[in-house]
């Protein structure tokens, strides 16, 4: 990977920490996967990785997909706020990066570049889910860990093109099952917000 696309990668999933469109913020993490795809691609060095990468290609359109028909059918009826705003947010998610960087040893992938970027999506993903009432971006910040987590899956040496097709279905189904619990969250609240769970009693 070179630095232009180490630079992208984390580029976009930075405003999902900090944008509150929720389209904008799918948009920017759907890309984000697409560009995962083209690096697969790029690198695939026979039919079977190609396989895998139409794998995640279609992973990244279906959850796109499933997540515009969500926020079309859940609109809240007044936004979300987030426990901080949009430029602390950001600096929280860009420090929680580096000192992922600098604090985690080696994974073994290919690349010490791939490494950073895949921890940086960690952080971001860890840093929306963590800073938001939002179900949505809850949902988003699980994707953005998933796309770091498809991107190590590509840079592992020696990995098979069956791990990859499997990390594929079990992110694809992991993001999935969280959407329907936004939907259900929205349905039974009438807001994506789980600041509503707290009225829950036994």
């Amino acid at each position: 990977m070179n630095t232009l696309s180490a630079w992208l990668l984390v580029g976009l999933g930075l405003p999902v920490v900090t944008l509150r469109g929720r389209r904008m913020a799918l948009g920017a993490v759907t890309v984000q996967a697409l560009v995962v795809v083209a690096l697969a691609v790029h690198h695939a060095t026979g039919p079977q990785e190609v396989v895998a990468a139409a794998a995640l290609g279609v992973r990244a359109l279906a959850l796109a997909a499933v997540f515009l028909v969500l926020a079309a059918r859940t609109r809240d009826p007044r936004p979300v706020e987030a426990g901080a705003g949009p430029a602390r947010r950001g600096a929280l998610a860009v420090g929680l990066a580096l000192l992922l960087v600098w604090l985690v040893p080696s994974a073994g992938l290919a690349s010490r570049t791939v490494e950073g970027v895949v921890l940086s999506c960690v952080a971001f993903g860890l840093l929306v889910a963590a800073t938001t009432r939002s179900t949505v971006f809850q949902v988003l910040g699980i994707v953005l860990v998933e796309n770091g987590l498809a991107l190590a899956a590509l840079d592992l040496p020696g990995t098979s093109w069956l791990i990859e097709l499997g990390v594929a279905f079990d992110l694809t189904l992991i993001a999935l099952v969280a959407g329907v619990f936004h939907e259900r969250i929205f349905a039974e609240f009438g807001a994506g917000d789980t600041s509503a769970l707290a009225t829950l009693r036994d």
